[in-house]
């Protein structure tokens, strides 16, 4: 059975496919980090940069094919396409009440 996604997670993973970088943006903590492949993003200011560059700004869409929960951390395995990085990808998220703290994306 796969888990449910956390109300954060699910909103940041819609804003992504409908390309609206506002809310995708607002789906992260003040101190939220995007973590890709070890390029480290912190705070709204860098993740814009980081955004409008290689996933919002070049159309991501994330096809999910799996979801699961360890420790409090959600993985999500996902068919990335759009103009940018295409192919399958893992998206480790953890949540701090209503945002997303850290979205750490692996191979």
């Amino acid at each position: 059975m796969t888990p449910s996604l956390p109300t954060p997670v699910d909103t940041l993973l819609k804003a992504a496919n409908k390309n609206e970088s506002g809310a995708f943006l607002d789906s992260f903590a003040a101190d939220g980090v995007v973590d890709d492949w070890g390029r480290e993003f912190r705070g709204r200011s860098a993740i814009q940069g980081w955004s409008d560059k290689e996933f919002i700004g070049v159309r991501v869409s994330l096809e999910v094919t799996d979801v699961t929960e360890q420790g409090g951390a959600w993985t999500v395995t996902a068919i990335v396409g759009g103009d940018g990085f295409n192919g399958p990808s893992h998206f480790t998220f953890e949540v701090d009440g209503s945002l997303v703290k850290r979205m750490t994306i692996r191979e």
